[in-house]
């Protein structure tokens, strides 16, 4: 079936499970949910397509200026250098400049923080004076419209630059939100009753920061929403849908309006939500029934950040990933999205604290990538993490990008608000990114556990496996978080995760190591064990032959 079909088979089958329906593919006998069906939406040869991705965010205004003409277009008194919460600059144009650069780091998807019109300044004459350079202040008007942001650029720019990733081969995530309107923004003039005006104490009545707040169970507010964000995928080519504070609004405002909205404007559109949910799996699934493709994992990256950043032990990690892979199902766990970073926490590399030494700190921030890069999941980097950039809450984790990342000689120094060397890192991102593309066990192979700490050796492993009539690929994984050297005998024959096939393939085996962290370069296997030695704070990707 072509994706068009699908497409508009999605559609429908959303559409009539608003209405209590469900409708399932010909020759099916099983009721399908909502996100079964939009998993099949996605499936075919565009579903290894997303498994492959590595995403890339930026915050176009602090990234790049490609041409100082619109620095002071649209609202005054937003752009200052000086000011952290005003526009620096960056445009659509710098992004188009510097795709190269993106791609030679191994990124394939760029997500960009939404593009919409920003309201005015907010607190203008006062000490926190701010405006929307970050893209979720939108001046939303009734009737609706697709403005860019005039300090980003014009509709060519975007379409421009969507043009120049997919002659890249790259795809374009377009960030949208449908939770609130900026502040004091045209439609909360003209339609005040669009707007929640009393906070009941939940995530989804309470307004986000003193936003305008939508209504969307009014369906007159759920039809504008839904059409306002339409109208954005179908002017432009699209690849991608992060949805901004999707934990804020109903889910049967997902389900039921936009998700089958947008996608009949243009079908197998990959949805995202951002649901910024900590706890467990759990959390996340129901947004994954409600349709959409994917969550950002934050109970995986709470895990990293109190194993790796904080030299924690690596159970969390461990228990956090069995979680999700247990909770989702292999198939959604490959396409969550996975992070160290982003625009809404500090700094993985701000992490560790004060006091700890920075090459202590690159161990840690390098273990981090190793995960990022080998769990099962698409990764995401934030911009600036490929250089070893700090940066503390927002908006200190929102720095510009330095002009000497553009080049290794560059990267090659040592600058303030970095770790020393940033070409250390940003080899280490290009090579990872390479491993995960190149190895289909990292991008849709199976997982199983083969070690945790349990409160001893602080060493993580696991295996990924993916094989078919064409391709097979086998790979271990291992983590030693300990301060010092570690050896740990894995039993691979014993570990009913693996196929039985692959357990007899694995049993007598060379691997070769393909992250280049100081591990041994290959590994023996034998009688189904296998024992392996890192150097203190390392990994190992050991690739079977």
């Amino acid at each position: 079936m072509s994706k068009r079909t699908f497409g508009g088979l999605l559609a429908l089958s959303l559409a009539l499970a608003s209405c209590g329906i469900t409708s399932t593919p010909s020759g099916s006998s099983t009721t399908a949910s909502t996100g079964e069906v939009h998993a099949q939406a996605v499936g075919g040869t565009n579903i290894d397509t997303w498994r492959r991705q590595i995403i890339y965010l930026t915050l176009p205004d602090r990234f790049n200026n490609g041409t100082t003409s619109n620095d002071n277009a649209g609202a005054p008194n937003c752009f200052n250098k000086a000011s952290a919460t005003k526009f620096h600059g960056g445009d659509l144009a710098g992004l188009r400049q510097q795709l190269g650069y993106i791609k030679g780091m191994g990124a394939s998807t760029l997500w960009t923080t939404p593009v919409y019109a920003q309201v005015g300044e907010v607190n203008g004459g006062t000490s926190n004076a701010a405006c929307g350079y970050h893209g979720y202040w939108p001046n939303f008007k009734n009737p609706a419209d697709t403005a860019t942001e005039p300090k980003l650029g014009t509709g060519a720019d975007l379409s421009g630059l969507i043009t120049d990733l997919h002659n890249n081969g790259m795809k374009y995530m377009m960030d949208m939100v449908a939770n609130h309107a900026g502040y004091a923004a045209s439609v909360a003039q003209t339609n005040p009753g669009w707007f929640h005006s009393t906070c009941t104490g939940d995530d989804i009545n309470c307004p986000l920061a003193g936003l305008p707040d939508f209504r969307q169970e009014d369906s007159t507010v759920a039809n504008y929403l839904t059409n306002l964000s339409r109208s954005w995928t179908g002017t432009y080519a699209i690849d991608a849908i992060r949805m901004d504070t999707a934990k804020h609004v109903p889910l049967s405002y997902w389900q039921s309006s936009w998700i089958p909205g947008v996608l009949a404007a243009r079908p197998n559109t990959f949805l995202l939500a951002e649901a910024f949910l900590t706890g467990s799996a759990s959390q996340l699934k129901p947004f994954y029934d409600a349709g959409f493709d994917s969550t950002f994992n934050f109970p995986l990256r709470n895990a990293l950040v109190s194993g790796f950043a904080r030299a924690g032990g690596l159970d969390a990690v461990a228990a956090s990933t069995q979680d999700y892979v247990n909770t989702l199902g292999l198939n959604r766990a490959l396409l969550t999205v996975n992070i160290l970073d982003n625009h809404d926490v500090p700094r993985f590399l701000n992490e560790p604290g004060f006091g700890v030494a920075e090459d202590e700190i690159r161990r840690r921030y390098h273990l981090g990538l190793g995960a990022l890069f080998t769990l099962p999941g698409i990764p995401q980097l934030y911009y600036g993490d490929e250089i070893g950039m700090y940066g503390g809450a927002d908006p200190d984790n929102r720095r510009d990008m330095p002009s000497w990342a553009w080049t290794s000689t560059g990267r090659a120094g040592t600058y303030s608000g970095f770790l020393p060397n940033p070409g250390l890192t940003y080899n280490l991102v290009q090579k990872l990114a390479s491993v995960r593309t190149n190895n289909a066990a990292l991008w849709k192979g199976t997982y199983a556990e083969l070690w945790r700490p349990n409160g001893g050796t602080n060493v993580y492993s696991f295996y990924r496996g993916y094989s078919d009539s064409t391709t097979a690929s086998r790979i271990i994984v291992v983590f030693n978080n300990n301060p010092s050297s570690a050896s740990v005998t894995l039993n691979i024959g014993a570990n009913t995760g693996i196929s039985s096939a692959d357990r007899t393939y694995l049993a007598a085996r060379t691997f070769d190591d393909q992250a280049g962290q100081g591990a041994p370069a290959t590994a023996t296997s034998s009688g189904g064990n296998l024992t392996v030695n890192l150097p203190a704070k390392t990994f190992a990707i050991y690739r079977a032959r």
